[in-house]
């Protein structure tokens, strides 16, 4: 989705209060089992954005090499 997401209002405020320009962004993912309550928002420039699968594919693994070694 291109636009606000449901979350944009707290992303902005992470992003500014990481002094996050124009370059780099923020995903917020919101986990939450209420019907409408989760959902994510991204702030981030075109080169960034168009890295996120890549990114969130590299959390993947991690979370599952630690979950793997036990780490909860």
């Amino acid at each position: 989705m291109i636009g606000p997401g449901r979350h944009d209002d707290l992303c902005t405020m992470v992003r500014e209060q990481l002094g996050i320009g124009d370059v780099g962004g923020v995903l917020l993912i919101v986990v939450d089992p209420r019907p409408s309550h989760g959902g994510f928002s991204c702030q981030a420039d075109l080169t960034t954005t168009m890295a996120l699968p890549e990114i969130l594919e590299a959390v993947a693994q991690q979370i599952r090499e630690d979950r793997e070694k036990g780490i909860p």
